[in-house]
């Protein structure tokens, strides 16, 4: 009677829970927990045996091209906040975020390499990134700089949430605007895709970065890419003029860092 009496109790309250697709859950979470990861993974070392030859090339192409290092090693804000080294190819001159407009690139830059403008344009400068899988995932919300758009303590509860998950080569902002995207959207686009992870919304976001990749679309910053700073600054004590006095950056100057 007693077990009966349990049993009919919890039965009652299961009752009254909402019609929960568990199934679906279920697959979500495999996914986004293990299969993700593992095919970040695989599909990372065959990307390094597929494209070893090409890179390659490109390295002999840099080295020909201008002095300095192949790799250009940037620090990027990743999962749950951790601070990591990206890698691509270099494609300015040595020392160019001490020159012209620092570490902003307008179009037509003197400080970007013959080589370095074919590998922005095609993105090829983004092939070294298959060795940095291990902080980073092939689909995800693309890493910050550290001090850009705004250091890490300056954005909102809401925002940090794109770092729940790892860094991606692309993501759901990059498919839906790629430079042409005020960060304060980007992010919003990112914790989007944090909410929404799967393996269907990662096929869709790995066809669409091929297109915008062989199409060039996108590949060229139209507006200004921090537009204001997140609101969460006014609440904790800053003025609006403060924050107005505070770096942004015009239309004229993008970040030479970000190529996807």
């Amino acid at each position: 009677m007693f077990l009966r009496g349990i049993v009919t109790i919890i039965g009652g309250m299961l009752a009254m829970l909402p019609d929960i697709d568990f199934t679906a859950q279920c697959e979500v979470m495999m996914y986004k927990y293990f299969f993700k990861r593992f095919f970040d993974i695989f599909f990372s070392l065959m990307g390094i045996v597929v494209t070893a030859i090409p890179m390659l090339i490109i390295a002999i192409a840099i080295k020909i091209d201008s002095k300095g290092p192949v790799i250009f090693k940037q620090e990027r804000i990743g999962k749950k906040g951790k601070v990591f080294r990206i890698l691509k190819f270099r494609s300015m001159c040595v020392g160019a975020e001490h020159q012209g407009s620092g570490v902003y690139s307008g179009k037509g830059d003197k400080r970007i390499t013959k080589v370095g403008g074919f590998l922005r344009k095609t993105s090829l400068d983004e092939f070294p990134q298959l060795f940095s899988v291990g902080d980073m995932s092939f689909i995800g919300p693309r890493p910050p700089l550290t001090y850009h758009p705004w250091p890490l303590e300056q954005y909102t509860e809401e925002q940090k949430r794109m770092f729940e998950v790892r860094p991606g080569i692309t993501g759901w902002a990059q498919v839906n605007g790629r430079k042409d995207v005020e960060w304060n959207k980007r992010i919003k686009l990112n914790v989007w895709y944090v909410d929404n992870v799967s393996v269907w919304l990662d096929i869709k976001i790995l066809f669409k970065t091929v297109y915008k990749v062989f199409s060039n679309a996108d590949n060229e910053n139209t507006g200004a890419t921090v537009i204001s700073l997140p609101t969460d600054n006014v609440s904790e004590g800053k003025s609006q003029d403060s924050i107005a006095e505070e770096p942004t950056i015009s239309e004229n100057n993008v970040d030479s860092s970000e190529n996807v």
